[in-house]
């Protein structure tokens, strides 16, 4: 699967160093998400709440990043990261409610890449639409399953793949701030400042954006996915912090560079990858056909990898007893491929869910984001708790994980209702795969407490169900 191959009894055959775990983070991170970053914050706030809404995430995502840090060291015992650390926290079912939503997040993050590649050729090809037509949703799951056959035949160059992709994807960003900087029109930024377009205070505006930086963050966590992989432990949580800075600044430049090119009402009408219509219309076409090209390369790099880390995440809480044993098989070549076959299932039933949707980028983008909460929301928890065993000695860490758990909780607050519901109706049927694994040890499937969880998890996806039913919420 990378370059740390290892067969089905952990033995490992190379080791993942610093830059290279590092260059995976970024590469996690740098995908779709970045290329819309213009129309998605256009569309809620201005200059001002975007400045607001980098420095909260920027904050919170740092306060993220020094908690797997710190976990990575804490804790060498614990592999796959998000899910291991809310399971050694918070209990089995919580892990496995962890291990199955960081899993299903990146497979509907995957969804948004084949949606944004096919926006992009709908430019020139207009039957393809926004991602969002018949004949699109077919050439998306042509490309899936040749993803799957790839990555079945074994990609023990990953890793290396990924390095190489990395620098390709983030070249033509740094291009387009560069190139938005030299023709920026003071005046229109000006005018884009204060957001007074918008409906709504400016807190309003600001926790509009919140979900968007969610999912252009998501793969900060992606070297504890890999610690087993890692070279050295302290590796993991150095690779965490270096790779959230490396593309923090990036992500925040294209946001508020964009703002002085056009103004904000046309930015927010541009279609996907927005990117691209920024610097069309700032240089002309050869912008958006170098935007296009770059994100092609991006989104095809960083589907390589969460396609990768869903399977891995699987196979991991396979093998510790929290998900089925036909999901901890492997070949040779280090490839989970049952763990495959599901990742690339789950991808092909959402990616036909969002035909139905009104906007199946922002659909599929704003649901990623909320299913990684929770599990994001339990390693903070967990980070907490670790530092309150440590006094004196952990009082810095103890700030650290209550700044990074409050974070996570506003952010579930940011998504709405809408979000967790439809969550829960994702996680709640997730069930019967735990009650499978505790019946193949012979246990009984809940305790006390994890029927409490159940009956609340299985609670709000009826009332999720319901509101599909009546239009009280919609995709």
């Amino acid at each position: 699967m990378t370059q740390a191959a290892t067969t089905d009894t952990g033995t490992s055959t190379a080791k993942l160093t610093l830059p290279t775990l590092t260059t995976m983070v970024v590469g996690s991170m740098v995908g779709a998400g970045v290329f819309s970053l213009p129309r998605r914050f256009a569309q809620e706030t201005g200059v001002a709440g975007a400045l607001i809404a980098w420095a909260v995430a920027g904050t919170g995502m740092l306060m993220l990043a020094f908690v797997f840090q710190t976990l990575a060291v804490r804790r060498p015992d614990l592999d796959a990261g998000v899910y291991a650390y809310a399971k050694a926290g918070f209990g089995q079912y919580l892990g496995f409610f962890a291990a199955f939503g960081y899993w299903a997040s990146a497979c509907l993050g995957n969804v948004t890449y084949w949606v944004l590649i096919m926006s992009t050729i709908g430019t020139i090809a207009p039957s393809l639409g926004e991602g969002d037509t018949v004949l699109a949703v077919v050439l998306s799951s042509v490309g899936l399953w040749l993803f799957f056959l790839l990555i079945s035949r074994g990609v023990k160059e990953a890793a290396a793949i990924n390095r190489i992709v990395t620098v390709a994807k983030v070249v033509p960003i740094l291009v387009f701030v560069v190139l938005a900087l030299c023709y920026l029109k003071p005046h229109v930024f000006a005018e884009n400042f204060g957001g007074a377009d918008y409906a709504g205070s400016l807190f309003q505006q600001v926790k509009g954006t919140m979900l968007a930086t969610v999912f252009v963050f998501l793969g900060v966590e992606g070297a504890s996915v890999y610690s087993r992989h890692a070279k050295r432990r302290e590796d993991v949580g150095r690779a965490t912090v270096l790779g959230f800075l490396s593309v923090f600044a990036v992500f925040a430049s294209v946001t508020i560079v964009s703002y002085g090119l056009m103004p904000m009402g046309e930015i927010a009408e541009l279609r996907q990858p927005s990117m691209a219509g920024v610097l069309e219309h700032a240089v002309g076409t050869w912008g958006k056909a170098f935007v296009s090209v770059g994100l092609i390369v991006s989104v095809l790099g960083a589907y390589l990898a969460w396609t990768l880390m869903a399977a891995e995440v699987l196979f991991v809480a396979a093998k510790d007893d929290d998900m089925p044993r036909f999901l901890k098989k492997s070949t040779a070549a280090d490839v989970p491929v049952p763990a495959l076959v599901m990742t690339t299932l789950l991808s092909q039933l959402v990616l036909v869910v969002t035909y139905f949707s009104d906007d199946a980028f922002n659909f599929a983008l704003n649901l990623t984001s909320s299913l990684t909460l929770i599990p994001f929301l339990l390693a903070a928890g967990f980070a907490v708790r670790i530092a309150l065993k440590r006094t004196r000695a952990g009082r810095g860490e103890l700030v650290v994980a209550v700044l990074a758990t409050v974070y996570t909780a506003f952010l579930i607050y940011a998504a709405g209702l809408k979000y967790l519901l439809v969550s829960l109706i994702i996680y709640a049927p997730a069930t019967f795969l735990f009650v499978k694994a505790r019946r193949e040890q012979g246990r009984s499937p809940f305790s006390a407490r994890e029927l409490v969880i159940l009956a609340v998890s299985v609670a709000g996806a009826v009332v999720g169900i319901i509101a599909l039913a009546l239009g009280w919420i919609s995709l």
